[in-house]
């Protein structure tokens, strides 16, 4: 891989193993060198992977790093792309990109002045149900969407997370967590979104901790954690979203989408991979049948059955779009309108009132099975 691009990781916590245990499956780079603020972090992560281990500084200076992946809390998301982009490379960020549009547009403008690519996660759209649905939705399967419902509950993530507290604080929340690979689907399935209304609220103001080491220590929670919203779309569409860490149980599908000549149901945009369904303008409802898309196959074990997990893809997206010149797929702009219509939401949860986007951007392109297989490299 003597062409590859050299990419290297500032962040070590729980999400950097998945980028290191998973990327090593896609083309066009190869992870070098890893950093933390804690340098035993570094250090034991890097050993964990075959990776050098840096400091911070080290690392953004390092001839070898073309790409810096981004894997820092969400309010030093910002701040760290922006170095990364100042020492003169690229930047794979973990969502959101930054937690003010004032940030984000700054981020906008540095990389453009430094002729650099910014990408975002949440990269779970490029998964082979989802592209499966959007290739549905372009044929024409279910006429224009019209409306819609998307809902992702639980009970928070002081359950299983060993440092829950970010989670818990402004910058955190399900909104800006969870929210992001839905709002990331829908963009990517129906467009910009124009306007948002949303209700928001705390259900409660501590968490305990029920996750090892920290079991039964007690945190403050600083932002909403049940938020249900109404999204405005440019196409026509109004879609309603809910979001919550209130909730115990609940009977509801992820995401329903409801066109002029049918109904399309998608599973959970935390993933890669599922079944999707539709139906025409009777009540049967029938699988859609799969078309074989690599980042469909199930790769990993999970509580609730066999997953398709690809993270990473969108940074392998972004190299090849790089050495070819063309846009990403999880390109700064659309990143960008996505905490514009997260940010809105979280202000009309706070003031009552629809809030306009000062933003917008297109639908990225179809990844379909061909495209996406040359993202990976050779068995």
């Amino acid at each position: 891989m003597t062409d590859a691009l050299g990419v290297g990781i500032i962040g070590c916590g729980n999400i950097s193993t998945h980028y290191l245990r998973l990327g090593s499956m896609f083309a066009g780079f190869e992870v070098r060198a890893c950093a933390d603020l804690n340098s035993d972090a570094a250090k034991a992560r890097a050993a964990e992977f075959d990776l050098r281990a840096e400091t911070v500084d080290g690392l953004l200076t390092a001839p070898d790093i073309d790409i810096v992946i981004n894997l820092t809390v969400p309010d030093a998301h910002a701040a760290v792309s922006r170095d990364i982009l100042s020492a003169g490379k690229h930047v794979y960020s973990e969502k959101p990109m930054a937690l003010s549009l004032t940030d984000g547009r700054a981020l906008q403008g540095l990389a453009a002045e430094r002729n650099l690519r910014l990408g975002c996660a949440p990269d779970t759209f490029l998964g082979g149900a989802h592209q499966l649905a959007r290739r549905e939705l372009d044929a024409g399967r279910v006429g224009t969407i019209a409306t819609g419902t998307c809902h992702v509950m639980s009970h928070g993530m002081e359950h299983w997370h060993p440092n829950p507290d970010f989670f818990f604080k402004p910058g955190g929340g399900p909104i800006l967590d969870v929210g992001p690979y839905y709002v990331a689907l829908l963009i990517h399935l129906i467009g910009p979104v124009r306007r948002v209304a949303a209700l928001s609220l705390t259900a409660s103001p501590t968490r305990t901790i029920t996750s090892k080491p920290r079991y039964g220590e007690t945190i403050q929670v600083e932002t909403p954690t049940t938020i249900h919203a109404l999204l405005d779309f440019h196409s026509g569409a109004t879609i309603t979203l809910s979001v919550s860490w209130d909730v115990w149980a609940h009977g509801h599908a992820n995401v329903e989408l409801y066109g002029t000549d049918g109904s399309l149901f998608l599973p959970d945009p935390n993933f890669f991979g599922g079944t999707v369904r539709a139906s025409g303008k009777g009540s049967e409802i029938a699988d859609v049948e799969d078309w074989d898309h690599p980042f469909g196959v199930s790769n990993e074990a999970h509580a609730n059955g066999p997953q398709a997990n690809y993270r990473a893809a969108g940074l392998a997206d972004m190299v090849a779009a790089i050495q070819s010149g063309r846009e990403h797929r999880c390109s700064l702009e659309r990143s960008l309108h996505a905490i514009d219509v997260l940010l809105s939401i979280l202000e009309s949860g706070k003031t009552g009132a629809f809030v306009d986007l000062t933003t917008t951007c297109t639908r990225p392109e179809l990844l379909g099975p061909e495209e996406a297989q040359t993202l990976l490299r050779p068995a």
